[in-house]
């Protein structure tokens, strides 16, 4: 025997080499969790910004994502962001979600935590064609009813869209668009992807508080056919312009048939309203502040002017004043997707909204697969 207390150190020290896990291990173990980490779900379902200073006081603003194209999951926590950070609202922002927590705008009836519509006393909305479950629009109906002002962007003009047979209490949502909003989906006018939209000031909406420092106008998404209700202040109409650039003409050789009266015109002829405000008048009394646009993809948002417009508007439907040059600068990078079904970020949670945070560029699409013969 050698050793100290009759241990044979050679051997034990032999033994423990052997027994020694490969030092390969570890980073293997590394690796594998950071390809795990994009599809980690977190248990948030949505995402709240706290207020900072601002003329906002804490307000509460509850932001409504859920449109198919044109990005309202990236565009609607940009402005939560500029909201609360810069204008002191506290802004709650709900998310279409899957079951595993993941953020899927093409989910139609998902709105978990649409208890945060309790306590709004403001709505920000960009949804498309949804079919919530009435629990969910019990709290929107009650907050319309409590005469919240609301600011709606792009699709919301079609927000709600129940099937005949769906065993809802709210199908006259359907008309939400026309009845609250001011208008209805109607059609595309401008042809997305072919003819960009630039805004044009209504002559006599000039002086309007919500234009002030409202400068260019611009979208890379389509002007709609919209033919708003009597009562609406139009604020701005859309220029359907030649190409995709700020600087291209007007289309001036395009003509289309409006599908609301059957009438072709020039589609400049006159151009479409594109902004407006109205009121809005309840049942029990009580009446809404409405600003809605028909922009609004979160690739029009990158344009300072369309941001502008629309922070001065939810000022605006709180009677607060609007400064000569409302601060709409980002709070976090923002890299907005492009506009298209089934484009939106794979894997991404209400957590990867939060501030400080760029938003990952999400999971890899799988490729589509052959196509059937």
């Amino acid at each position: 025997m050698s050793g100290v207390h009759g241990v044979d150190a050679p051997r034990v020290a032999a033994h423990q080499r052997r027994m020694r896990p490969p030092r390969v291990l570890p980073a293997l173990l590394l690796l594998l969790a950071a390809f795990a980490a994009p599809v980690a779900r977190s248990a948030s379902t949505s995402i709240t910004y706290p207020a900072g200073p601002g003329p906002g006081a804490g307000r509460h603003l509850v932001f409504l994502t859920g449109d198919e194209e044109y990005r309202g999951e990236e565009g609607l926590p940009m402005l939560a962001k500029i909201l609360s950070q810069r204008h002191g609202f506290r802004c709650t922002v709900l998310f279409a979600l899957d079951p595993d927590g993941a953020i899927n705008p093409d989910n139609n009836a998902s709105v978990p935590g649409s208890e945060a519509l309790d306590t709004a006393d403001g709505i920000v909305m960009a949804l498309r064609f949804r079919q919530w479950p009435d629990t969910a629009m019990r709290r929107l109906a009650a907050a319309i009813d409590r005469g919240v002002p609301i600011t709606a962007l792009r699709t919301s003009t079609h927000a709600f869209r129940f099937p005949a047979a769906h065993p809802t209490a709210y199908r006259p949502f359907n008309d939400f668009g026309r009845n609250v909003l001011g208008e209805n989906w109607v059609s595309h006018w401008g042809a997305n992807r072919r003819g960009a939209t630039k805004g044009v000031v209504e002559p006599g909406a000039e002086r309007d508080p919500l234009l002030r420092g409202v400068g260019l106008i611009f979208g890379d998404s389509g002007v709609y056919e919209t033919h708003p209700v009597a009562d609406a202040r139009i604020l701005v109409r859309g220029q359907v312009l030649a190409g995709m650039r700020p600087d291209d003409p007007p289309d001036t050789k395009q003509r289309k048939v409006r599908k609301a009266d059957n009438i072709e015109q020039g589609i400049n002829e006159p151009m479409m309203p594109i902004a407006w405000t109205r009121v809005n008048r309840n049942a029990n009394g009580t009446t809404n502040r409405v600003f809605c646009t028909t922009m609004g993809a979160a690739t029009d948002l990158a344009n300072e002017g369309l941001r502008r417009l629309v922070v001065n508007a939810v000022l605006g439907g709180f009677s607060l004043e609007i400064p000569a040059q409302a601060d709409v600068r980002y709070v976090d990078p923002y890299e907005p997707s492009p506009y298209a079904f089934k484009g939106f970020r794979l894997g991404l949670t209400p957590d990867d909204h939060a501030l400080g945070k760029t938003l990952p560029a999400g999971l890899l699409r799988p490729a589509p697969g052959p196509k059937k013969k």
